[in-house]
């Protein structure tokens, strides 16, 4: 099924500037491998060495946190739009 994802600024220079893109994938991980193959690179940028996503990003899949519900492992319901947040810091 094809997924809205949402990319934030940060990773745009992967995406050639897109803000928006549509891949295939029935999971959060099929999702983000689909990114990967068409856009080489992203899948470092989310998921760490462990297969794990960083901490330092935030993936939301409708407005529910990814962490919250099964991690890459969530299963996306029928429509499914991704959003995916750098996380902030500073002081």
């Amino acid at each position: 099924m094809a997924v809205k994802v949402r990319i934030p600024t940060p990773l745009r220079q992967l995406t050639g500037g897109e803000k928006t893109v549509e891949v295939e994938g029935r999971t959060l991980a099929e999702v983000i491998d689909a990114l990967d193959k068409r856009f080489p690179g992203i899948r470092e940028r989310l998921v760490d060495g462990e297969g794990k996503l960083h901490r330092f990003v935030n993936i939301f899949i409708n407005e529910q946190d990814a962490r919250l519900l099964s991690e890459l492992e969530t299963v996306l319901p029928e429509v499914a739009e991704i959003s995916i947040i750098p996380a902030m810091a500073g002081g």
